[in-house]
């Protein structure tokens, strides 16, 4: 959400003419995140004040991206609380701005809870089991594009950049989670779309009510656990002093999975490689983290997030994989 492309307002309002949301009020643009350009865009048409988020999309291409937007309009159909993307006159929900792929989407009500407590990860995980539901019978399909297959093209470039111990761990765990990735446990899975970046800044709330999901970008075809391992490390694990910092919080994590699974209980598989998963949202993140902090784009706004806070997660993570016995023919890293 960091601003790459300086959108004029005369561009932003033509562009909200011409999908009928009235006349542009307000362009604000959006600080924190740093992939692609966001702007809260008001409008007024009628008398009525109309509010939505105008994305201009940086690394992702026009073969790309009608998954996501897709993806968004499916899930709102089936009652997920998701930013529908506003088509024009033809239908098209992909724009064009700066010859660069653009949306605008509805913006959510309510604001982000940054500490939650018990209600808050329970209402994520009943509502990420029901989006899990709700797009088995998407059509679409696309990879994770940030899966194993992108940690093992980014562990190298990241690697000059790491002291000794922590190259130990970044390559052992990559060799881990490629052993986990053929396995049969791993093949018997559930998958289909996933949002992959449903951090607690991706979700909003008023008065305590969830009013939805949001940020698909990160989306693609993938494991359901590792949906639920990305939200466990967020959502329920210590956030604040070193010491502390990525510790995991069994009460919020039990409640976040009872939560899931009154909706969508989990298989054997997915028990059975829960602590493996863990491993794997905290190692991708680390990763991506590391490559933007070390390999960084100029933005406006941009302020990359500190690595090492899942870095902690993952040596958080590694002891209790031990201790869960989790494929023990590979030692954990």
């Amino acid at each position: 959400m960091a601003v790459y492309t300086e959108v004029r307002f005369e561009e932003a309002a033509a562009l909200l003419h011409e999908l009928d949301l009235g006349d542009l009020t307000e362009l604000q643009g959006i600080q924190g995140g740093i992939e692609n350009t966001n702007y809260f865009v008001s409008s007024e048409r009628e008398g009525q004040t109309l509010r939505h988020v105008l994305t201009v999309f940086e690394r992702l291409g026009f073969e790309q991206l009608p998954f996501y937007l897709h993806l968004m309009r499916h899930l709102a159909g089936r009652g997920i609380p998701v930013p529908g993307p506003a088509a024009n006159a033809g239908g098209e929900i992909l724009h064009r701005i700066q010859d660069k792929p653009a949306a605008v989407v509805d913006r959510l009500r309510g604001r982000s809870e940054l500490r939650p407590g018990v209600a808050h990860c329970e209402a994520v995980g009943a509502m990420l089991a029901r989006m899990h539901l709700a797009g088995l019978d998407f059509e679409m399909r696309q990879d994770n594009l940030r899966g194993l297959a992108w940690w093992n093209e980014t562990v190298p470039v990241v690697l000059p950049f790491l002291d000794q111990a922590q190259s130990r761990l970044i390559l052992g765990e990559l060799a881990y989670q490629n052993h986990v990735a053929s396995s049969s446990a791993h093949k018997a899975l559930p998958r289909g779309p996933i949002h992959a970046d449903l951090f607690r800044d991706n979700v909003m709330f008023e008065d305590g009510e969830l009013t939805g999901f949001f940020d698909f970008y990160f989306a693609g075809c993938d494991s359901f656990l590792f949906d639920i391992a990305v939200c466990l490390n967020d959502w329920c694990v210590r956030h604040g002093e070193p010491e502390v910092d990525g510790l995991p919080v069994p009460e919020l994590a039990d409640r976040f999975l009872a939560a899931y699974e009154s909706v969508r209980p989990l298989t054997a598989a997915e028990h059975q490689l829960m602590p493996a998963m863990l491993r794997a949202g905290a190692l991708r993140f680390w990763i991506s983290r590391l490559w933007d902090l070390h390999l960084p784009r100029e933005a406006s706004m941009l302020k990359p997030h500190d690595p090492s806070h899942f870095e902690r997660v993952l040596r958080a993570r590694v002891p209790q994989s031990a201790a869960a016995h989790v494929l023990p023919e590979l030692a954990p890293a």
